[in-house]
C-alpha cells in the first residue's frame, strides 16, 4: 500500500513546483510586458494583486466544493487551470481588444489552478497511510522553494540565451508540467482524510475550538515572516551590493528560496529525529535575529546574509503549523486545511505590506520597515512558549 502512495506524494511534490511556476515566472516579465503591450506598470503589478487574491478566494469558497466533487478530479482541474491559463498568457493579450484585459484573464485563469493547488496538495499528503507524516508535510512543501528556485534560474538562463522577446516560448515549456502532472493525478491512488472516531467536525465545530484560532495566528505570523524579508530580498541586493537586476534576483530571492528549502529538506530527512516544537521555536528566535541584522546592520553584506539566515529560519514555520493542526485537530478535514492556507495567505500580504507602509513613513527606508515586521516572529514565539493544549511532536 505504502509503495502505491509513494508515487501519489512525489506527484504532490510536483504539484508545488506547479504552484511555483504560476506564482512566480509572470514577475519576471513585469518589464517585458509592460513594453511590448504599452501597459502602465501601475497595471502591470495589479497582476500579482489579482493572482493572490484570487487565490485567497479559493481558499475561502473551496472548502464548500472540494469534498463533494472529489480530490482526485479537483486535482486534476487544478492542474488543467494552471497549465491553461500560462498558454493563455501568450494568446489572450493578442486577440483582447485591450492586451492587458488578456492578461488579466490568463491570470485568472492560473490563479483558480493556483488556489486549489494550495488547499489540495497538503491535505492529499496528509491522508497518504504512511509514517513520519510531518517529514513528508516538510519535504513536501520544500518542493516549492525548489520550484522557485528553478522557475527564476531556468528563465533567466533562457532568457540570457533566446532573449525577451521569445517568452511566450518559455510559457508554453512551463505549462508541459502541470499538463504532465494532471496526466500522473488521474492515475494515483489518493486517500481519504482521517476525520476521527467520530467523523469529520463541523464547521461550526471548527471555528469554536480555540486551538484552531491559535494556529490560524501561527499560519498568519509565519506567512507573513517569510514574505516580510522574501518579498524585498532583491532590493536588497541590488542596493547593498550595486548589482543589476538580474543578479540581483538570483543574489537575493534566489538564494532566499535556497535557504527556506534546504530548511525544509534537513527537517523532511531528519524530522523523526526532531523535536518539532523545539525545532519550530529555535527557527522564529533565529528569524528574530535575522530581522534584527538585516535592520540594524551598517555592512550590506550582512543586510544579505541577514536574508539567507531568515530564510532558513522560516522554512519549518508553515509546514510545522500545518502539521501541528493535523495532529492536535482530528476530524479537521478540508475545511481546516483551506482556512490555514487563507491565514497564510493573509500574512503573505500583510507582511510585505507592514513593511511597505513603515517604509514609506521613513522616507522609503527599507531597514525601518523590515523591524516594523518583526512583530510577527515576535508574536509566533510568545504564542509557542505559552501555548496550552497543543500535542508534542517528536
Amino acid at each position: 500500500m505504502k509503495k502505491d502512495y509513494t508515487k501519489t506524494i512525489r506527484t504532490c511534490f510536483i504539484g508545488y513546483i506547479v504552484q511555483a511556476i504560476v506564482n512566480n515566472f509572470v514577475p519576471l516579465l513585469f518589464i517585458t510586458l509592460q513594453q511590448s503591450y504599452s501597459i502602465p506598470l501601475s497595471k502591470i503589478t495589479l497582476l500579482v494583486t489579482i493572482n493572490f487574491g484570487l487565490q485567497l478566494l479559493v481558499d475561502m469558497v473551496s472548502a464548500g466544493f472540494i469534498d463533494k466533487i472529489g480530490y482526485k478530479v479537483s486535482a486534476v482541474a487544478a492542474h488543467v487551470l494552471s497549465a491553461a491559463g500560462l498558454i493563455a498568457l501568450t494568446i489572450f493579450p493578442d486577440i483582447f481588444p485591450d492586451p492587458f484585459t488578456g492578461l488579466l484573464a490568463a491570470v485568472v485563469i492560473y490563479a483558480a489552478g493556483g488556489g486549489l493547488l494550495e488547499v489540495l496538495i497538503s491535505p492529499i499528503v496528509e491522508a497518504c497511510p504512511t509514517d513520519n507524516k510531518e517529514k513528508a508535510m516538510s519535504m513536501l512543501h520544500s518542493f516549492y522553494c525548489w520550484g522557485q528556485v528553478g522557475v527564476v534560474l531556468i528563465s533567466t538562463i533562457y532568457f540570457a540565451l533566446f532573449g525577451l522577446d521569445n517568452w511566450k516560448y518559455l510559457a508554453v515549456l512551463w505549462a508541459v508540467i502541470p499538463i504532465y502532472n494532471a496526466i500522473m493525478f488521474a492515475g494515483v491512488p489518493i486517500a481519504a482524510l482521517d476525520n476521527g472516531e467520530h467523523g469529520g467536525l463541523s464547521f461550526k465545530s471548527l471555528v469554536q475550538n480555540k486551538l484552531f484560532w491559535l494556529l490560524m495566528l501561527f499560519m498568519v505570523c509565519a506567512g507573513a515572516s517569510e514574505q516580510s524579508v522574501s518579498q524585498w530580498a532583491s532590493a536588497f541586493a541590488e542596493r547593498g551590493l550595486g548589482v543589476s537586476k538580474t543578479i540581483g534576483d538570483l543574489a537575493g530571492p534566489m538564494m532566499f528560496a535556497i535557504m527556506m528549502g534546504t530548511s525544509r529538506l534537513i527537517y523532511g530527512k531528519y524530522g523523526d529525529r526532531i523535536n518539532l516544537n523545539k525545532f519550530m521555536r529555535y527557527s522564529v528566535i533565529l528569524c528574530i535575529g535575522s530581522y534584527l541584522l538585516i535592520s540594524l546592520s551598517t555592512l550590506p553584506v550582512l543586510g544579505l546574509i541577514g536574508c539567507g539566515i531568515c530564510g532558513l529560519s522560516v522554512g519549518i514555520l508553515w509546514p510545522g503549523t500545518f502539521s501541528l493542526a493535523s495532529a492536535n485537530i482530528r476530524g479537521g478535514g478540508t475545511a481546516m486545511f483551506a482556512f490555514l492556507a487563507l491565514a497564510g495567505d493573509l500574512g503573505c500580504s500583510a507582511g510585505p505590506t507592514v513593511v511597505g507602509i513603515a517604509s514609506s513613513y521613513f522616507d522609503n527606508n527599507l531597514k525601518v520597515g523590515i523591524l516594523s515586521a518583526t512583530i510577527f516572529p515576535v508574536i509566533l514565539i510568545i504564542g509557542l512558549l505559552r501555548r496550552t493544549g497543543v500535542k508534542q511532536l517528536t
